[in-house]
This record gives C-alpha cells, structure tokens and sequence, in this order.
C-alpha cells in the first residue's frame, strides 16, 4: 500500500526521525510532504493527496491542536491523524483524542517497532479503505452486498 503523509514538527530532525521510522516499520510505502509548524501545515494540507498526517503537539504559529481543529474543519474527509508528542499526561491525551479527533498518538521517543505495534491497526483501516470501490459503482455495490 503506497501512503502519501504530512509530517508536522517545527524539529526538522524530529521529522527525519519521524519519517525514516515509518519508511523502516514498513507499515506502506511512504511519501512525504514536510511542514514546519501547524500554519505551514495547513498551506501544504490537500485533501486529495494526503492520507495520512503526523503531528506534535508543541509548535510555534499554530500547535497541533489548533491544527487538528483547523484539518477537521477543513476536510470534506476523514483523514487519519496521529500525535506524536513528548505530552505524557493522560488527560492531555485523551482530550486530545475526545476533542480534536486524533486517531493515535506516540509518545516521544519512538522506535519503527513500536510504531508498527501501535499504528498497525490505523494502517489496516487504511488499507480497507483505500480497497472499497468509489463513486456510484462502489455505492451500488455496497447495496448489493
């Protein structure tokens, strides 16, 4: 499965981290647009080429909350979004999953091993999805079955 992502870190070395651990949990074949903080992210979001978005919580401009806000907002589609941040606290997380709609989050730090454990599930979805035929056929199919 071939997964085109959006990696969000104001860290240039935290998004290299980011993305060489899912190039190495081969969870997808992974390409990558890079954004250095929620606003640049926003400007480089496309609903139509991303599938997938990588977050941290703590950034200048706009933090990965507002920017989770501002995607759901946005997007006419459900995309995918997991936190990776160095945020330890329980309540942070799950209101961060409660009330912004990430899908996962990874505490930093992280190991292309403990990725492909904690995002396995997402990627199946993913994959589900990606395999369900669109438009009007896969609607009628969907009736049909």
């Amino acid at each position: 499965m071939n997964v085109h992502a959006l990696v969000v870190d104001d860290s240039g070395i935290m998004r290299k981290m980011v993305m060489r651990a899912l190039k190495e949990s081969e969870l997808a074949h992974f390409s990558f647009t890079e954004a250095v903080d929620g606003q640049d992210g926003i400007e480089k979001f496309d609903e139509q080429t991303t599938q997938m978005i990588f977050v941290d919580w703590n950034m200048p401009r706009m933090n990965g909350v507002e920017f989770i806000r501002a995607v759901r907002a946005k997007a006419k589609k459900h995309v995918p979004i997991v936190m990776i941040t160095t945020e330890g606290s329980m309540g942070k997380m799950d209101e961060a999953m409660e009330q912004v709609g990430i899908d996962k989050y990874i505490a930093k730090p992280f190991t292309a091993d403990g990725l492909k454990v904690r995002l396995g599930s997402l990627f199946t979805e993913l994959a589900e999805a990606q395999s369900k035929p669109k438009g009007f056929f896969g609607k009628l199919a969907q009736k049909i079955a």
